[in-house]
């Protein structure tokens, strides 16, 4: 079946915007910060069994960390007060400990308080911002913005940047379960959880859920973006609550995760990267963070415990892939990864995206360029892995209905049982991984790079990644005859997993062979210095950038595609 294009912009649906979770949320923002951070205090105070020595311990660890997060790994967006707050806190904590008469419930007392003040401010740092007034207005520049630069890269001339012949839907091709989302949106609430390569993906998304006429969704966006003034303001606009990845500690990750249930439970519809960073490798995320997707399961059995049991209370998993022919951070993301896998503990933040001008030359640079984009909507699931149907309804592998609340019921009634929900993350995961592969669709740029590296690995087998990485450039030629032969056999065996439903591949990809390789060569890495892949003046297929093409290659990894060159 031939896969289906938004090419218009949607009506938006209803509820109106005032009636948006989002809105609602807004408002209630000052009652709902204390609300996160009373739960929060509650698991907390669950987690450590009440027992002030156990919650003592937590917080100077907490304490530790933050002191050591100040003085060595700073932030521009980082509050002015970081120093003298955790200063109090310490302060605090030594008079608590100073005091040998205070009995064990005056300890713990004292000892709540300060956990108190942690997660209130852990919870106003990480709140959105949402104003509809200025999602609006971002929303439109967003659209303006990008639509005026592709017209500018396809029209000649001055007139060009006022040209409206092109539109945005021409590069950014938005295919997959679209209806079906747009319908369950009105029903439930909706979790889009897409797969993550760029620092563009945010804004990309936010542009995605605009164009589908969906109701704004509440992002949870890397605090680094806020380093950097035009990304700050889109996602605030956008929605966004922030999530510190320095914090670690336990004080900061339950309220986070407090934080994404409770709005998840009051209807926003919600969206964050479950692979919890940029890949660094290129490879489609195979082990997800199942701290912000447990939340969903949370938030799930809690409206089945308030008796919710129609629709309404229902949440849904949507998986959602992003294709690119290039992503600008690939350089530094790729020997982030090698640096990890070689037991290098230490990589600082690549810094492609640090600042408003960088970001703004490329884009330009990335409009003007010919390369497309892809966004693929997968199949709605439930909170336990199950596909459900255009009602909302969970469905078996046989296609009959099923109750999900059933799963959250022991002794009768719907209770909270941690190992089991930690079980249900785990099988939520493992579902959206399948669900990543099943709708990436293959470009060109991926199949000539995969190819590349593969032929390149077959010819060295006695070398490790390590020291293929390291081979020379210059003494690496791939006849043209050959490389043509070897990417037909994978583009045959990548039409085979086609029809099993396990791969989808770009409508580019429907030409000749030759036509393929030379879009592909075109396409990959087009913005980088150093191409991962070209054809020479003498007809061979060459590398200027082993670590950069391995990048590029790794789109393809997990359908063992690299079985056909052993």
């Amino acid at each position: 079946m031939e896969e289906k294009y938004i090419k218009h912009r949607y009506d938006p649906i209803l509820p109106s915007k005032d009636e948006w979770p989002v809105v609602k949320l807004a408002r209630e923002r000052k009652e709902f910060i204390k609300k996160v951070s009373d739960k929060s205090q509650e698991r907390i105070l669950n987690l450590t069994n009440h027992n002030p020595d156990i919650l003592k311990e937590e917080l100077e660890t907490t304490l530790y960390r933050e002191k050591l997060r100040v003085k060595q790994n700073p932030w521009v967006v980082d509050p002015d007060d970081e120093s003298s707050f955790w200063n109090k806190v310490k302060e605090s904590l030594l008079q608590v400990n100073s005091e040998s008469k205070l009995s064990k419930a005056d300890r713990l007392k004292e000892y709540q308080e300060v956990l108190q003040r942690i997660t209130s401010r852990y919870s106003e740092e990480i709140a959105s911002n949402f104003k509809h007034h200025h999602y609006k207005f971002t929303r439109s520049v967003v659209a303006f913005g990008f639509s005026r630069l592709l017209n500018a890269a396809r029209v000649k001339g001055f007139r060009s940047i006022f040209s409206n012949q092109y539109s945005l839907q021409d590069k950014i091709q938005i295919t997959g379960e679209t209806d079906q989302l747009r319908d369950l949106a009105t029903k439930g609430t909706v979790v889009m959880v897409p797969t993550h390569f760029s620092n563009l993906d945010s804004i990309l998304i936010g542009w995605t859920i605009s164009v589908l006429g969906l109701p704004p969704f509440i992002y949870g966006a890397g605090l680094n973006l806020f380093n950097i003034s035009i990304f700050a303001y889109f996602m605030d606009a956008l929605g966004a609550y922030k999530v510190d990845r320095r914090k670690k500690n336990l004080m900061y990750l339950e309220t986070l995760k407090t934080y994404s249930k409770e709005a998840i439970q009051f209807g926003c519809h919600s969206l964050f990267f479950p692979g919890g960073t940029r890949s660094r490798s290129g490879m489609i995320e195979s082990k997800l963070k199942l701290g912000l997707l447990s939340t969903a399961i949370e938030a799930q059995r809690a409206n089945y415990q308030k008796g919710i049991k129609d629709v309404s209370g229902k949440v849904f998993i949507v998986p959602v892939t992003i294709n690119y022919h290039f992503v600008l951070e690939a350089p530094s993301l790729i020997q982030d990864y090698l640096s990890i896998t070689g037991q290098e503990r230490y990589y600082k933040e690549n810094d492609e995206f640090s600042t408003s001008y960088k970001i703004s030359k490329f884009l330009v640079k990335f409009f003007t360029k010919g390369s497309d984009i892809s966004v693929s909507v997968g199949k709605a699931m439930d909170v336990l892995g199950n596909y459900v149907d255009e009602n909302g309804n969970s469905l078996d592998k046989q296609g009959r209905t099923i109750e999900t609340q059933d799963y959250f019921i022991s002794n009768g009634a719907v209770s909270v049982d941690s190992q089991r929900e930690e079980e249900y993350s785990n099988l939520l995961g493992k579902r959206i991984v399948e669900e990543f592969h099943k709708i990436n669709r293959v470009f060109s740029s991926h199949l000539v790079a995969f190819t590349a590296f593969e032929m390149i690995k077959s010819m060295n087998q006695k070398l490790d990644l390590f020291d293929l990485i390291r081979l020379p450039e210059e003494d690496i030629f791939l006849p043209y005859d050959e490389f043509k032969a070897a990417c037909q056999m994978v583009y045959d065996r990548i039409l085979e997993l086609k029809k099993e439903g396990l791969i989808n591949i770009a409508p580019h990809m429907k030409r000749g062979m030759d036509e393929i390789i030379a879009h592909g060569l075109s396409n990959v890495g087009m913005y980088h210095a150093k191409r991962p892949l070209i054809r020479n003046k003498d007809g061979f297929i060459v590398t200027e950038d082993m670590s950069l093409l391995y990048f590029y290659h790794n789109r393809l990894d997990g359908y063992g595609l690299e079985k056909l060159f052993q």
